[in-house]
């Protein structure tokens, strides 16, 4: 006799909150009797605030739904900084919406979907429950990317995002029915049963492929900057922010359970390494000539999808394991606020005339000349994030580098390491430059910046997390152990 699952469907409170949330968000527009949307945007923080605590304080621990998804503190970890990105993107998409003409119910409802495909992926442990998962984020972000229709930018992101985006869930796929194939089963913990296999390892290359062109890893990173262009400021910064963590939990679940058994896959660890070396390197080429300050903060984030890569493949020592998940979900936690954080500002500058989507200069450099005297506040939250992104301390940015780093090292992993230094150092060039440009360069005329007690709640947030994270990262790093040890 069939019982029903009680428990396998109270541990997807979480996912539920948000899918509720979502269609409230939607049906309120039905009642709707003025264009004021503001409330919305609190709707979607209320949501996300709350889908945190229940994912923190769920009762039910362990594997659900016959070992197809796990709740634990890593998947906890993991939705509590999807939902704090969901909460920062919604503060910011109320201003720059509102700016636009352009603020709807389907915009936080977008995001709050997304948010929950996020939730879901980092709880999955069976391939076929990942894609899924991965679909929903990704259709949602299809959707957000093509919010202003207005324009060829826009549309021309939501084309090229789509459509790759395609051939990656087409490879995520493809490469789950060879892994069944080899070992009969889509679940994580059945992966070694099929090492030493070909079309074992053909799958895996397949899901590596899939999953790199989620975290942008060279040379599946073609679609980054002009889709991070041509979305609206807030969507790209969720996207810099959620759909990175859901990925790389995903990334690091499938790894890790590869490598599980007696029999290590060698060769799936050998090619998460080239892509870590090829996504630092090029990452960082190709934003050095770059003017645009978000086009620049897109090809920073393959960059920083390359260092995390380094604690994936740290991952794999026995020795240096739960270093190297420690670091990657502190790195992942310090990274969305702080990418969250400069998108914000870049989304604060963007001219708001007839036609804005269109301008060359939306977010050239000079837009940030003198910003230091003109808007000192703008500038110093800029400042900070830029100096995270560096990896300088005292913020967050140099302790998750220092972490992924030590874990490389403990790994014997001495040429992935040093390599990440030397691009990091190469990075820093271009984040210093906008510095340069905001401290001393003179101001051209006076900037036209957009505020809002709710953009300026959220970079408040977002620059006292980043500083406090640096300097006082104890609890958080001990939270990031634990949510490591336990997928162990």
């Amino acid at each position: 006799m069939n019982v029903f699952p009680t428990r396998d469907f109270a541990a997807l409170i979480p996912v539920a909150i948000l899918t509720v949330g979502a269609l409230a968000v939607l049906l309120s527009e039905v009642f709707l009797v003025s264009g004021r949307r503001g409330y919305q945007a609190s709707l979607t923080v209320i949501f996300a605030a709350v889908t945190a605590f229940a994912a923190v304080w769920e009762h039910t621990r362990g594997h659900v739904f016959d070992r197809q998804a796990v709740v634990d503190d890593f998947s906890a970890f993991v939705t509590v900084v999807v939902c704090a990105s969901l909460a920062l993107a919604a503060l910011v998409g109320r201003s720059w919406l509102q700016a636009r003409n352009a603020e709807r119910g389907e915009f936080y409802a977008l995001a709050m979907f997304g948010a929950a495909g996020m939730v879901l992926l980092g709880m999955a442990t069976d391939l076929l429950v990942a894609f899924i998962a991965v679909e929903v984020m990704s259709l949602s972000t299809y959707c957000l990317a093509a919010y202003l229709r207005r324009g060829k930018r826009p549309s021309e992101a939501a084309f090229k995002y789509l459509v790759l985006g395609a051939i990656s869930s087409a490879l995520l796929l493809y490469g789950t029915a060879l892994v069944y194939g080899a070992t009969g089963s889509t679940l994580f913990a059945d992966l070694p049963k099929g090492a030493g296999s070909p079309i074992y390892l053909a799958g895996l290359s397949l899901i590596a492929a899939g999953i790199a062109f989620k975290i942008a890893a060279v040379p599946f990173h073609a679609w980054t900057p002009d889709v991070y262009e041509g979305a609206p400021t807030p969507v790209t910064a969720f996207m810099a922010a959620g759909v990175k963590t859901a990925a790389f939990a995903f990334l690091a679940r499938v790894f890790l359970s590869a490598q599980a058994g007696t029999v290590r896959s060698t060769a799936f660890a050998g090619i998460l390494s080239a892509l870590a070396v090829l996504t630092m390197i090029f990452g960082n080429l190709l934003a050095l000539p770059q003017r645009s300050v978000k086009r620049m903060l897109a090809y920073s984030s393959i960059a920083h999808a390359g260092y995390l890569l380094i604690g994936v493949v740290a991952a794999a020592v026995a020795g240096g394991r739960e270093k190297a998940l420690s670091g990657i979900l502190f790195y992942l936690a310090a990274y969305a606020v702080t990418a969250i954080g400069a998108f914000t500002v870049v989304g604060a500058l963007e001219r708001r005339s007839r036609g804005d989507e269109e301008a060359q200069d939306a977010w050239d450099l000079d837009r940030f000349s003198g910003l230091a005297r003109k808007r000192p506040a703008l500038a110093f939250a800029m400042a900070v994030f830029l100096l995270s992104l560096a990896g300088i301390p005292p913020t967050a940015g140099f302790l998750g580098k220092l972490y992924i780093f030590q874990a490389a090292v403990g790994a014997q992993l001495y040429g992935l390491a040093v390599l990440g230094l030397v691009t990091s150092a190469m990075g820093a060039y271009y984040y210093l430059r906008v510095l340069v440009y905001m401290y001393m360069r003179p101001a051209e005329g006076e900037t036209e910046a957009l505020s809002s007690t709710s953009m300026a709640f959220a970079l408040a947030a977002a620059v006292a997390v980043v500083v406090l994270f640096g300097i006082a990262a104890d609890p958080v790093v001990r939270l990031a152990q634990a949510a490591g040890a336990i997928i162990l």
